[in-house]
């Protein structure tokens, strides 16, 4: 068993930066679904009225943003709207680097240095996954030509 501890804490902080990464991408979305299933309870909706408060509100935020990705005529407002969904998941990139890093070294000055690195990671895994939600522009400017 000695044998194979090392190999399930190897497996298990990857499995939890994995999961790190996936949830940060999506951090505007589930801020969002969060924010709205805690206003629900405290409005009295109960735990399962908020559950399904927050999930729904989680995923209006995700589809209200692709629609509009997919809808942008211009691309500086793809670009606002990347960058409004990209912002989030850099400070929770950030956030969660720094937690980790504190957790294993003393040193200030390098906790800032990983938690910068693993912002700018996140930041660009973000901007990479919505970048590549949107739909390629059409060829003539238009969409159909008579």
């Amino acid at each position: 068993m000695v044998i194979f501890a090392p190999f399930l804490i190897v497996a298990g902080i990857g499995f939890f930066c994995w999961l790190m990464f996936t949830l940060a991408v999506f951090a505007l979305p589930f801020a969002g679904g969060l924010y709205a299933g805690l206003w629900a309870f405290h409005t009295g909706a109960g735990v399962i009225g908020a559950l399904i408060v927050g999930v729904m509100a989680g995923i209006a935020t995700f589809t209200v943003g692709q629609i509009a990705l997919a809808c942008a005529p211009w691309i500086w407002l793809r670009g606002l709207i990347v960058l409004l969904y990209t912002v989030p998941a850099i400070i929770a990139g950030y956030s969660a680097t720094h937690g980790l890093a504190q957790m294993m070294m003393p040193s200030a000055v390098w906790q800032l240095f990983f938690s910068v690195i693993g912002a700018i990671a996140v930041g660009i895994t973000a901007f990479v996954r919505f970048t590549g939600m949107a739909p390629p522009e059409p060829a003539g400017g238009s969409i159909a030509r008579v």
